[in-house]
């Protein structure tokens, strides 16, 4: 996918991976996100008839369930446990690949959020140390947001934060029994996660109404007033082109959990490598597999792009990189969205999360509007259609 992986190291991989496999020849293609969803549903469902279907796909994680749904993927279960070391994966993007304990998706790398903080403003503060614990997280918090300062820039409608509180308190989005699947905003783990929301959000004058990204969050630190944000590592960038005088002022941690000894849970994004199922060359296409989601390419992918890398046992490979250590702490704690296929339906314009967010945070009853967000999330996920 556009952006993925550099122009370099899609270069050395092709070298030397046809170098080592004389016998076959790759042709990589660059897609772009927009509109994959169909292009890739499309190539599944042809046959061979000509070049343009893939063998191997690069795929977000959370949609390898729609894929596995058309019956277009190869089960990789076997190449999965005896050649890719899947105990060590990151759940956030090895769960989302499994159908019927069936192995689909290969991790190949993640990213996740953390919290971006601003090192002057901290120290004005006298909060010495990053927070490691909830409670220590809104205590500094409350202290950072004094004086014109915003302790925390916290947008109304972060669902993917929300998400990580939820499975924080051992709660879910959404639960699947006998291939039925039912929201689950309104049980008492993710009451107390939206809860807990609340408390952060007041520590800032995040919109209650919008999103992290209208007005855009790293706009918003970058005009200096702010103390942190949760975002991932790379909106640091963004951050200091509109203010070059942050730079060299920016910090990472991973977000806080509800102890020390663990960090919170995140959201898990990045993506996986597929097998087409209409594939003519099924052994070429798993070596491409197993050659990226190998430790020496993984590692060199996640190096060069600043990714956390597909295993928890690989952390070290970024250890040098502040932010992509704290994603890679995060990471071995991250899930994903859940492996309905319609779940992309949730997800829509009209998300029923980010409104049941701003209605509570508007004042409105937690519990009667869990109810109804989750009543809308069962509807939504209902593949009879009723």
């Amino acid at each position: 996918m556009r952006n993925s992986a550099s122009d370099a190291f899609i270069k050395r991989f092709t070298k030397e991976f046809e170098a080592e496999h004389t016998d076959l020849r790759l042709d990589i293609r660059i897609q772009e996100w927009t509109g994959i969803g169909e292009k890739v549903t499309k190539a599944l469902k042809r046959g061979r008839a000509d070049d343009s279907t893939p063998d191997v796909i690069e795929v977000g994680n959370t949609q390898v369930p729609q894929y596995v749904d058309a019956g277009g993927l190869v089960d990789l279960s076997l190449e999965s446990a005896r050649d890719l070391g899947m105990q060590d994966w990151l759940p956030g993007l090895a769960e989302p690949g499994v159908d019927k304990s069936r192995q689909y998706g290969v991790p190949w790398y993640a990213a996740n959020r953390v919290v971006i903080y601003n090192k002057d403003l901290f120290a004005q503060a006298g909060v010495k140390k990053t927070p490691r614990t909830r409670d220590e997280w809104l205590d500094a918090t409350t202290r950072l947001d004094t004086g014109g300062r915003q302790g925390i820039y916290l947008a109304g409608q972060d669902w993917y934060t929300l998400s990580g509180f939820i499975w924080d308190e051992g709660g879910e989005l959404a639960h699947e029994s006998e291939g039925t699947w039912t929201g689950a905003l309104d049980s008492a783990a993710a009451l107390r996660a939206m809860d807990f929301y609340q408390q952060l959000q007041a520590l800032g004058g995040g919109p209650k109404d919008a999103d992290e990204e209208h007005p855009s969050q790293a706009d918003e630190f970058a005009k200096g007033d702010i103390a942190q944000i949760i975002s991932v590592p790379g909106a640091a960038q963004q951050i200091v082109r509109k203010n070059p005088s942050l730079k060299g002022k920016l910090g990472y941690f991973p977000v806080p959990g509800k102890t020390a000894a663990r960090a919170g849970a995140v959201f898990t994004g990045g993506s996986d490598l597929v097998v087409a199922g209409n594939t003519e060359d099924r052994p070429g296409a798993v070596a491409v597999v197993k050659a990226l989601a190998g430790k020496k390419w993984n590692t060199e992918l996640a190096r060069t792009m600043n990714y956390v890398p597909n295993k928890t046992t690989l952390a070290d490979a970024v250890a040098d990189e502040p932010g992509v250590a704290a994603m890679a702490v995060g990471a071995a704690h991250g899930k994903a969205t859940p492996a309905s296929p319609l779940w992309a339906g949730v997800e829509a314009a009209d998300n029923p999360i980010k409104a049941y967010m701003s209605r509570v945070l508007s004042g409105g009853d937690p519990a009667t509007e869990a109810k109804k967000a989750s009543r809308e999330i069962t509807r939504r996920l209902d593949e009879s259609g009723e």
